[in-house]
């Protein structure tokens, strides 16, 4: 939380886990949630959008004097919020441009 105590605040790592079970409460019947399946994009972009800006604005070596775990952790965490905004993109454009049957 020093470090980025906006995203990373309680309240913040609380709406992470909440994003994660929504994500699982669709897993199953995707297909049928086109768009909110545009809304995970959207939502994993502005997450990577923000971990981009941090790491721009901010001197990851401090991150790592300070603490080696939090360091790592900082350079790594919007690498999975980039992946998985293309992911979600390419099911959500993937689901609209075909009817998917599962």
């Amino acid at each position: 939380m020093e470090f980025d105590s906006q995203t990373l605040s309680n309240f913040g790592l609380l709406m992470i886990a909440i994003w994660g079970f929504a994500y699982i409460s669709v897993s199953k019947s995707f297909y049928e949630v086109k768009w909110l399946i545009g809304i995970f994009a959207i939502e994993k972009l502005v997450y990577a959008i923000v971990w981009t800006s941090w790491q721009m604005n901010n001197n990851l070596s401090d991150v790592f004097e300070k603490d080696k775990m939090a360091g790592i952790f900082y350079s790594v965490y919007g690498l999975n919020d980039w992946i998985f905004f293309f992911f979600f993109l390419f099911v959500f454009v993937r689901l609209n441009r075909t009817k998917l049957t599962f």
